[in-house]
């Protein structure tokens, strides 16, 4: 039976614990490094760590829906998935459901522990992200039964810190072909790999450009099997984009949070701003968004852990989430004034992961259109349902 303290427990965490050390753990670097391993040590010690991963391995063992309890809380910060050992789950559900024994055997443990970092690489430059049709890395098998991957990534998460590197590789077929691309893990200690540079995004880091050049990947590195590569992405993304929905609701709501605080403690000459009906109307319209986008959030979530088809619920709450957030976050800057603009509250980092929500997992037009797609396809073709009323 699952403990219904935990959500508070995390919630009490995230904001003791990892919020004081935003500004050392956003800063990068050895000090960062130090704060996180100190603040995993202590959710260690809180029976915290890594609660939805797998308890074989040495996680909680909590289920997506058990998880979704918390994980709007542990969102709040950017670095709280990483602080109770969540950040692993994408990476380790997919090892642990295609990648052979061996690599299981050799890194799921680490992972799980935290004394292993992964990350997953999967767009390129000068390649339309929304086409993975198009990879351009390449993967030769070579007589040894080894592949010789080629080519380079950029916008992978935590690349410079991470030890294991999944890569989206064309294995078959030209560009364009749907099928002939596979997935690759890469220890970064590869020779041939390399950190090419940094890639802020509005002025944030934490994402990487990296190059494969002509590294040697041990055959039974292959992550599924041998061209199959999109069914264990789009696996992947379905959970990815829920996840990062379910973050970012917890950052609308500390931005939330955050701009009612300012209403009522801040007076100006007419009185506390929150007498102001403008300032009410912003305080009205973030609540509104938070309130309708969290339960397409969830809905995406039942589906997906029923094992359930979700594409078009996760599409839904991927736009909906995207968007409440930037909606919210520029309300809080708007009533907290230029306060909001400087570097004295979390108000400008939410309101950038709000941006770049819009753009994370495929842009809000992909899935508009993905979405509309299979709505319409109900109403055309033999049966469909074009008259209910």
């Amino acid at each position: 039976m699952p403990d219904t303290a935990v959500p508070e427990r995390v919630a009490e965490f995230v904001r003791t614990r990892v919020v004081p050390r935003e500004p050392v753990l956003d800063a990068g670097g050895p000090p960062a490094a130090a704060a996180l391993r100190e603040l995993r040590d202590d959710a260690v010690g809180r029976g915290l760590w890594a609660l939805p991963l797998p308890a074989e391995l040495g996680g909680g063992g909590l289920g997506l829906a058990e998880y979704a309890a918390y994980a709007e809380v542990e969102g709040a910060s950017d670095h709280g998935p990483a602080a109770l050992g969540s950040a692993a789950l994408l990476d380790v559900r997919m090892l642990a459901r295609h990648a052979s024994v061996g690599v299981r055997d050799r890194w799921l443990k680490p992972v799980v522990a935290g004394e292993a970092r992964t990350c997953y690489a999967m767009t390129e430059p000068d390649v339309p992200g929304t086409d993975p049709f198009l990879t351009a890395t390449r993967a030769l098998r070579e007589p040894d039964g080894r592949w010789r991957v080629t080519g380079r990534k950029w916008f992978t998460s935590g690349a410079a810190d991470a030890d294991l590197v999944t890569v989206l590789a064309r294995t078959d077929g030209g560009d364009g072909d749907r099928d002939g691309l596979s997935l690759f893990l890469v220890p970064t200690d590869t020779p041939g790999f390399r950190v090419v540079r940094e890639l802020p995004v509005l002025g944030a880091g934490g994402q990487w450009e990296i190059e494969l050049d002509g590294v040697l990947v041990a055959e039974d590195h292959l992550v599924g099997a041998r061209g199959e590569a999109l069914d264990v992405a789009g696996e992947r993304l379905q959970w990815g984009r829920t996840l990062r929905c379910l973050r970012w609701l917890g950052q609308a709501q500390r931005a939330f949070d955050l701009m009612c605080g300012r209403a009522v403690s801040r007076s100006g000459s007419r009185g506390p701003l929150a007498g102001h009906q403008l300032v009410q109307r912003h305080v009205f319209e973030a609540l509104l968004a938070l309130r309708t986008t969290r339960p397409l959030v969830h809905e995406a979530v039942a589906l997906l852990d029923a094992g359930r088809d979700a594409r078009m619920e996760v599409g839904l709450a991927k736009v909906a989430a995207a968007r409440m957030l930037q909606q919210v976050a520029d309300a809080a800057i708007q009533v907290h004034g230029a306060a909001g603009l400087g570097p004295d509250t979390a108000l400008p980092a939410l309101f950038r992961t709000g941006r770049a929500a819009r753009i994370l997992d495929g842009p809000d037009e992909v899935h508009i259109t993905a979405v509309a797609r299979r709505v319409l396809r109900g109403y055309g073709g033999e049966g469909a349902a074009t008259t209910r009323w």
